[in-house]
């Protein structure tokens, strides 16, 4: 029911969000909830939250209640932090894996999009982490978001972060689980 998108470029980086939440056939927009943020600060990386609007709460719960900030500059720290953080969800935060016995993992039941100084990067449902090199999107909207991207990635007059509110917007034209406004950050690629 969202869509996030993260972009790097020309020395760059950008994560952009929308800001819609639906609960079954209703929509509550950011001009009714004012907590309707889905990126958060994780030490020096911000995190877009897909899946339900709790994981955002329980995301930045769990992270300001440990001592320092886990590293996520690769996707050996991702996996190691996501692969604890897991065990926490369901110890702690009570996640109902509701899983297929024909799953090989259990699911986290949410995608996390990463950007940091030293790349962007995805978290599946299953902890399947991701470096990317150009773009991508998660969440319901991402088939829009990334054809948007995709069409505008390569026009020098777009920057990292006009292209990741492309994706949103595209997405939030098209989608009727995405929602604006959008919030977006950019940060510098640490080389």
């Amino acid at each position: 029911m969202t869509t996030v998108t993260v972009v790097r470029k020309a020395g760059r980086i950008a994560i952009a969000a929308d800001t819609l939440t639906k609960w079954g056939g209703g929509k509550e927009s950011a001009a009714y909830v004012a907590n309707h943020e889905k990126i958060i600060r994780v030490g020096d990386s911000l995190v877009a939250i897909t899946g339900s609007a709790t994981f955002k709460l329980i995301l930045a719960d769990y992270f300001a209640s440990l001592d320092e900030p886990p590293q996520l500059d690769s996707v050996a720290d991702i996996f190691r932090a996501w692969n604890t953080l897991h065990g926490v969800l369901k110890e702690h935060y009570y996640l109902q894996t509701g899983e297929d016995k024909e799953e090989d993992l259990e699911s986290s039941r949410m995608d996390v999009l990463i950007a940091n100084p030293r790349g962007i990067f995805g978290v599946a449902a299953h902890r399947t982490v991701q470096e990317f090199s150009k773009f991508y999107a998660y969440g319901s909207g991402s088939p829009y978001a990334l054809g948007a991207m995709y069409a505008a990635y390569r026009a020098p007059s777009l920057d990292a972060e006009a292209v990741a509110r492309l994706g949103v917007m595209a997405a939030a034209e098209f989608h009727d689980e995405t929602g604006l406004p959008l919030q977006s950050f950019v940060m510098d690629v640490e080389e």
